[in-house]
């Protein structure tokens, strides 16, 4: 599953997250942070999750944002060998899972922070993801860490 959420820095500046979330094991399989909200956003995560799972056929679920709708992606997840879904108009509920994921980073690390700069900005989000792969518990994984789930699945 996958998305973007906007941040701000700075004096109003904005800055983009996109993410792309395993549903298995609620993990996040790749992210970019940069200042624009375009097809390179979404374009480069997806080369990230590529990169990082090579030989992975998924199902990759978005909503129906133009980057998500592009030929661009299209292609690359084509040629992927992904299966592509996209929320139903107007139903953002579709899109629950990722949105969670944005949500909990907000409430938790973001939010409580004002950031001067992007590269301040750009820390915070590395070090979240870290800790939300690999430390921060979920119930509904048997209170296990993602990481820790899905390296108990395969063992």
């Amino acid at each position: 599953m996958t998305d973007i959420t906007h941040m701000t820095y700075g004096f109003g500046n904005k800055a983009y997250l996109s993410a792309i979330k395993d549903l298995y094991d609620g993990s996040i399989v790749a992210y970019q942070v940069i200042r624009n909200n375009d097809n390179p956003l979404v374009m480069k995560t997806l080369e990230t999750a590529i990169e990082a799972y090579p030989n992975a056929k998924p199902l990759i679920h978005s909503n129906r944002g133009s980057q998500y709708t592009s030929k661009e992606y299209r292609d690359l997840t084509t040629v992927a060998g992904m299966t592509r879904s996209m929320s139903r108009v107007g139903n953002c509920i579709d899109n629950a899972p990722i949105e969670s994921f944005f949500g909990h980073f907000k409430c938790e690390k973001y939010d409580l922070k004002n950031y001067r700069t992007f590269e301040e900005l750009e820390k915070d989000i590395d070090e979240y993801i870290k800790f939300y792969n690999e430390e921060r518990y979920q119930e509904k994984l048997n209170s296990l860490a993602p990481m820790e789930f899905r390296y108990q699945a395969v063992a």
